[in-house]
């Protein structure tokens, strides 16, 4: 395992040129990301800069199989902190062949928007509060709590600390600075009421900048997890009865 982490961590650096980028995409749910790597000549920091790319939308619930091509159309762009060096995420939006926006392309619509002269004026600051549960992958039930079983009631673990109080630290605080390395703008992060239950928060962040953040977030949440054996919910709620519930609580200035 040690030689595979090595090949893992080699620094192209030292002897090409050429990075890695990661395009990313939301799925045909409007909530599970997806994502797909390509080689590419040197670094790049312009997503304008960026080829587009190509994937099999009939393979996402994104288009049929008879006519399954989705074009992938560069957004934005962070610092992979998986790959590191001059390797990048890149946010994409989806469309067809065309050139028309796909019926998820939420981005579209809302790229106008913002772009619109007297919304850019106002400078609409956002900042997303963030809510998740960590779950045991193979019972589906949140970190910490007895398999089948439930922990002691709500209170002592929103912002709480101590092996009884707060499960999967290691993984909030590995996302927290792998949010930053990517240049993401993510404020802080805090335990929340249910346990298992963590908060983080993107922001602030301006106009359209503030969704292309949040989702590379959760992106990176879903990849650190997914070392980690640990599976990511964003159920608004993940356990039914008087346990706290999960949200993306926006604030505006």
């Amino acid at each position: 395992m040690s030689l595979l982490a090595d090949l893992q961590n080699i620094n192209l650096s030292v002897s090409t040129e050429k990075i890695i980028a990661e395009y990313i995409w939301i799925g045909g749910s409007g909530n599970d990301l997806r994502s797909k790597a390509r080689t590419l000549s040197g670094p790049v920091t312009d997503p304008a800069k960026l080829p587009k790319w190509n994937y099999d939308g009939s393979s996402t619930g994104q288009a049929p199989g008879e006519d399954s091509e989705v074009i992938l159309y560069p957004q934005a762009i962070f610092k992979d902190p998986f790959r590191r060096g001059d390797n990048i995420l890149v946010m994409c939006d989806a469309y067809t062949p065309g050139g028309e926006p796909i019926p998820t392309n939420k981005r579209f619509n809302a790229a106008k928007i913002f772009s619109h002269p007297e919304v850019a004026a106002e400078v609409p600051w956002y900042g997303i509060e963030q809510e998740y549960t960590l779950l045991q992958k193979d019972v589906s039930w949140p970190l910490g709590w007895p398999v089948g079983g439930f922990p002691g009631p709500q209170g002592p673990y929103y912002c709480g600390i101590g092996a009884d109080k707060a499960f999967g630290r290691d993984i909030v605080d590995a996302h927290y600075k792998a949010c930053l390395y990517a240049g993401i703008n993510i404020s802080g992060i805090n335990g929340e009421v249910m346990p298992g239950q963590w908060e983080f928060q993107v922001g602030p962040a301006v106009g359209i900048s503030a969704g292309d953040e949040l989702w590379v977030a959760r992106y990176i949440l879903e990849r650190i997890t997914e070392i980690a054996g640990v599976v990511v919910s964003f159920d608004p709620k993940p356990i039914k009865g008087d346990w706290n519930g999960a949200g993306a609580h926006t604030n505006y200035r």
